[in-house]
């Protein structure tokens, strides 16, 4: 059994900056006892939880496993689990954990566990793993079954998780991998959870100003009064998806968001495939955010602000809640587009801060210096 010499065994989360570095450390919170409770040997374990960027720089799995090894034989860890929240790719496929029972170390794909229950399935992948590389190094022919748990606890009903062959000079023994479709949309929903696009709304502040001070404007524009009462609700729709659209791909091309693949290997070109569509997502969702917050504002706004004799005496319409709604509905429209200018009082800076990860933005910047090399 891999255990330190005072019969503890010291697991240690060695996990990326940000947001695998929360969850590492929610999970050193009860993972002792539950690994105590669930290796049923009476056995006491030390979980210490270490942030740092381990991913800066490489996003393939042998390199990273090289420096997971190298950063291990300098401490007094027992096993080593890493996480990170890039997703990692393997012959074509979506990887989700690497392990080297030799030396009792997993990394741990944070994306390739999906958008949903994160925290559950990266408890339950972790305890697997550090249960799994606990004990006597099996016999080549009994990794897979000894790791049986493993592929339990990161399997999905709609997404099987499956083996990979593992090369020769590799130094992992065991790797677990999704693909297809189903594989593709359960990482791309990971990667846009991990960019936390809720966090776009505060990183626009510039571009909520304007947004904001283009829908007090419009509330008490007369003309934009008579253009609310006539427009029916189908381009209303039509004026939100263009409206939230505009704003997107503004977003987008003007920080510089959109990612070119340098290499034109069909895999390279698979990757900048996923990293784009994770970026629409990742805008859109903070867009229609501040979108659903701007008719709200406005909404309250046009209740302190519009009085009904006026309102019909330039509509030739009484005022009604109907029309609070569709005047709240056409103004979050127009404010998004005067939102959309706002953005480019941004920098691009903050707009990356606020759209990616802390990983995702040093990716990113890595790549631009390549290309601007």
């Amino acid at each position: 059994m891999r255990a330190s010499s005072q019969g503890v065994t010291v697991v240690a989360l060695l996990a990326d900056p940000d947001a695998p570095t929360e969850i590492a450390k929610r999970l050193a919170r009860a993972l002792p006892a539950r690994l105590a409770d669930k290796s049923g040997q009476r056995q006491r374990f030390d979980v210490e939880v270490v942030s740092e960027p381990f991913t800066s720089g490489a996003e393939d799995p042998p390199t990273l496993m090289r420096r997971i090894i190298d950063r291990a034989s300098a401490e007094n860890w027992d096993i080593v689990v890493a996480l990170t929240d890039l997703p990692l790719h393997s012959q074509g496929r979506k990887l989700i954990a690497n392990l080297t029972h030799a030396r009792g170390l997993a990394l741990l794909s944070l994306p390739s566990l999906g958008g949903f229950r994160l925290q559950t399935r990266a408890r339950r992948a972790v305890e697997e793993a550090v249960l799994g590389l606990v004990g006597p190094q099996p016999p080549a022919s009994e990794v897979p079954s000894r790791s049986q748990l493993l592929l339990e606890s990161v399997d999905g009903r709609l997404t099987p998780v499956h083996p990979s062959p593992v090369g020769n000079e590799e130094s992992a023994d065991l790797r677990y991998v999704v693909s297809g479709p189903r594989g593709y949309l359960r990482v791309l929903l990971g990667m846009v959870r991990a960019n936390r696009p809720w966090r776009l709304v505060p990183g626009l502040s510039k571009a909520l100003a304007a947004a904001l001070a283009t829908g007090a404007v419009a509330t008490v524009n007369s003309t934009v009064w008579s253009l609310a009462e006539s427009l029916g609700a189908p381009r209303l729709v039509i004026a939100t998806v263009g409206s939230v659209a505009l704003m997107i791909g503004w977003l987008i091309v003007d920080a510089q968001l959109w990612h070119h693949s340098a290499q034109g290997s069909p895999e390279a070109r698979q990757r900048a495939r996923l990293y784009n569509v994770s970026t629409v997502l990742t805008v859109g969702i903070g867009v229609l955010v501040c979108y659903v917050g701007l008719v709200v504002i406005n909404f309250v706004w046009a209740l302190f602000i519009l009085n009904d004799q006026v309102f019909a005496s330039m509509t030739q319409n009484p005022l009604n809640s109907t029309d609070y709604w569709t005047l709240s509905w056409f103004v979050a429209s127009t404010a998004t587009v005067g939102g959309a200018l706002g953005s480019g009082l941004e920098s691009d800076e903050a707009i990356r801060a606020a759209a990616y990860s802390k990983r995702e933005q040093e990716r990113r910047r890595m790549l631009q210096d390549e290309h601007d090399g």
